[in-house]
């Protein structure tokens, strides 16, 4: 039975409509996700289809947790509140055991500490609470030279910078996003999900990976020690899987800020197009050199982490370089492991969103996003 498309799409944008479509029909029959997109501050692309989906319900963000996170240190920056090229110990003393002294905020938001896990692992408790795992982090020993390469860190990055944002500020960085981006624009994307809005989140399922994307699963290098297991806590005693974090009660309620978010489209659109454009009579978020400096490319290469090539900013993913380069220059944004993909492009005003329930293959910004993101982008630049 093919899908209802559910929304509406503004003059000049139907062929999004119709390459959503296209797609959902090929997709399992239990698809359920969310697509959104705004033109220099307008909503342009408001789309959903799946059975029990509507246009606010939530999803688990994952790592597009991190665009909310490294929006609020750009604020941050930009008020001279922190300052990029200072030490990390200017803020957080502790942060210097083990060799890590000379590493600056630039060098942690780009991905380059070296501090990607510990040796042990986090428990469950830990992983839900930032402040726990900074506190770890501070005593850790690098896993490479601190400024000599880059390696994702995929579930702590939240928690290093978050600690920097606590010291200088005195709150947390949830409290700022709380108060400075996501409830001046009632932003559906939030981090620390309140009791009352439990209702809407729809809980994360597994991937069901095809035949060919299992086999290429199996040949993935998956030791416990390796990097990757370290930064994604695999070697953990007692590890989880995705799914069980995302679906934690305690991960929702604390809004870890790496992974822990939860999000409908709207909220991801909403937030980047609140970032480079006026929405609703308010000014952007972000001036001019400030969208400038947080897209401009810091760490660009072979992923120590990932294995792969990436490319991020100041802790936004590049994303033209990573995901997609029909992008402009300079667009900035971040993928989850769920499959979410959300980003600004600003060349041409364009801020996307997009949310989906069942785990996609391999990780990141599901498949689909290439062809909807083109779909999206041909439409902006024709209008």
């Amino acid at each position: 039975m093919t899908q209802e498309i559910h929304g509406t799409v503004a003059d000049g944008f139907e062929a999004v409509r119709e390459e959503f479509a296209t797609f959902v029909a090929g997709e399992r029959p239990d698809y359920e996700g969310q697509l959104c997109a705004y033109l220099h501050g307008r909503k342009v692309v408001d789309l959903w289809a799946g059975d029990g989906t509507e246009p606010d319900s939530l999803y688990a963000g994952y790592s597009s947790s991190k665009g909310a996170a490294h929006l609020v240190v750009a604020l941050l920056v930009q008020d001279g509140t922190l300052e990029l090229d200072r030490k990390v110990t200017y803020y957080w003393p502790e942060f210097a055991a083990e060799g890590k002294g000379s590493v600056t905020l630039r060098d942690l938001i780009s991905h380059r500490a070296g501090v990607v896990g510990t040796d042990g692992g986090f428990t469950a408790a830990e992983l839900a609470d930032d402040r726990a795992m900074a506190e770890r982090l501070a005593d850790q020993k690098p896993f490479w030279r601190p400024g000599t390469a880059f390696g994702y860190h995929a579930l702590v990055i939240g928690a290093l910078t978050g600690e920097v944002v606590r010291r200088a500020t005195g709150r947390s960085l949830q409290d700022v996003y709380e108060e400075r981006i996501r409830a001046p624009y009632a932003l559906d994307f939030h981090l620390g999900l309140p009791a009352a809005l439990e209702p809407r989140f729809r809980a994360a399922q597994p991937m069901i990976p095809t035949p060919v994307q299992q086999a290429v699963l199996d040949e993935a290098p998956t030791g416990p020690h390796t990097l990757g297991s370290i930064a994604m806590n695999a070697h953990a005693p007692d590890a989880g899987t995705l799914v069980d974090y995302a679906n934690s009660r305690a991960v929702r309620a604390k809004g870890p800020a790496s992974a822990g978010g939860v999000a409908a489209a709207r909220g991801l659109a909403g937030m980047y197009a609140a970032a480079i454009s006026e929405v609703d009579g308010k000014a952007p978020l972000l001036k001019p050199d400030t969208i400038a400096e947080v897209g401009q490319i810091h760490s660009i290469g072979y992923d120590l982490v990932l294995r792969s090539h990436r490319a991020f900013g100041l802790g936004f993913q590049a994303t033209a370089d990573s995901w997609h380069p029909v992008l402009g220059a300079g667009a900035f944004g971040h993928s989850g492991a769920g499959g979410s993909q959300a980003f600004a492009d600003p060349r041409s005003g364009l801020a996307y969103g997009y949310t989906r329930r069942r785990l996609a293959y391999p990780g990141g910004a599901a498949p689909e996003n290439d062809r909807l993101v083109r779909a999206v982008h041909r439409a902006a630049l024709a209008g």
